[in-house]
């Protein structure tokens, strides 16, 4: 194998594949990427069994071949190079090192041999449709916080998709919970993805997709069936297997009811969370809501170190209902409104009743948030 290519347009790829390898995996080969020079291309692969991810680049292809490096090291080396560069790859036989040069710059990197390189093998993938890029983008930025991690429970371990009856006729869900918050967001069905199954796309797989969007073509190709999907970005394919599990009833937790309802500034109320809170370090500091007529009070206890409180009047928010007081983690609450655009409305029933918590100017979604007790 013989081939130069541009340092930046390498390195942009190197940067989308080299997270998906798989570093402390006990088969080796796994920490590498597979390069393969055809025609007048490069193609990228890395893969750790579970997701994988293909990119062609161009390049000036002298001797057509393949091999794999560590993809963290040829990664490494790339970054480092000056831009504007060009870099040579020469692996002169299958069992020799890979050479690179660049300028006055020269390393050799071992290699495993490409024949025990494993790639996720092609399936047929029933359902096929096509995506905006920006609907996408939007679906795991506003679900993604609430994943869960929890291993013991794998299938919240993902975004449940699916098509499901909204108040607009049929809409396609995506869905997060770890069982203290869930968060909700639709959008039209695409054409083509009608009938689709639900899913529950990997963690993982959610985080690969999010970063590879951020240069995205307009309109992203999906194809999927019960236990994988494929996602075409310009000249990257990420292919990932789905959580083979069963997603629970979330729409029985989201409350139908409440009808104390609270309105608020994203940005007073955030900043006022963020400063009660710091009177602890603990992540799972509880804040108190104490709420009256035309007034919201924030108030959080350390028994270490004191207590901070701060109020918000008919200034800042709108709450005509009975008094009530209800505690949330601080965290929690800031990882929805961080989701929220301007104004952030809670709806709540009563102090042990999970609130529902709505962006005002964003109808598509929906949040629901566990107390706690303070």
């Amino acid at each position: 194998m013989k081939l130069k290519v541009d340092r930046t347009t390498l390195l942009k790829a190197l940067a989308h594949i080299q997270s998906v390898a798989e570093k402390r995996n006990t088969i080796p080969i796994l920490a590498n990427v597979l390069l393969k020079a055809e025609g007048n291309t490069l193609v990228l692969t890395a893969t750790d069994t579970e997701i994988m991810v293909v990119e062609t680049i161009d390049a000036l292809v002298q001797e057509e071949g393949a091999t794999t490096v560590s993809a963290a090291i040829l990664y490494d080396i790339v970054r480092k190079l000056r831009d504007g560069v060009d870099i040579e790859l020469e692996q002169p036989g299958d069992d020799n090192p890979l050479h690179l040069r660049s300028g006055r710059f020269a390393t050799s990197i071992n290699t495993l041999d490409a024949s025990n390189f494993s790639v996720m093998a092609d399936k047929e993938l029933s359902y096929r449709f096509k995506v905006s890029s920006k609907v996408l983008q939007g679906l795991i930025e506003h679900t993604r916080f609430a994943i869960s991690t929890e291993e013991t429970r794998y299938y919240l371990n993902g975004i449940y998709l699916h098509v499901s009856e909204g108040h607009m006729g049929k809409m396609l869900r995506a869905v997060a919970t770890d069982g203290h918050r869930l968060a909700r967001i639709e959008t039209e069905v695409p054409e083509g993805a009608e009938e689709i199954p639900g899913i529950i796309i990997p963690r993982k797989t959610v985080y690969e997709l999010y970063k590879l969007l951020d240069e995205a073509p307009e309109t992203i190709q999906v194809a999927l069936s019960d236990n994988l999907i494929e996602f075409v970005i310009g000249h990257v394919t990420l292919k990932s297997k789905l959580i083979d599990g069963t997603f629970p009833e979330y729409e029985r937790v989201i409350p139908q009811n409440n009808d104390r309802i609270l309105r608020v500034g994203k940005e007073d109320f955030s900043s006022s969370v963020a400063r009660v809170a710091a009177i602890s370090q603990e992540r799972s500091c509880p804040v108190k809501l104490s709420l009256k007529k035309g007034l919201l009070t924030l108030i959080a206890t350390s028994q270490e170190q004191g207590t901070a409180e701060e109020q918000l009047d008919e200034e800042y928010i709108s709450y005509e209902a009975e008094e009530m007081e209800i505690g949330f983690q601080a965290r929690y609450l800031n990882d929805i409104t961080d989701q929220v655009e301007k104004d952030v409305e809670f709806s709540f029933s009563d102090s042990s009743s999970p609130a529902l918590i709505k962006d005002i100017h964003n109808p598509s979604v929906l949040y629901v948030l566990m107390p706690m007790r303070v």
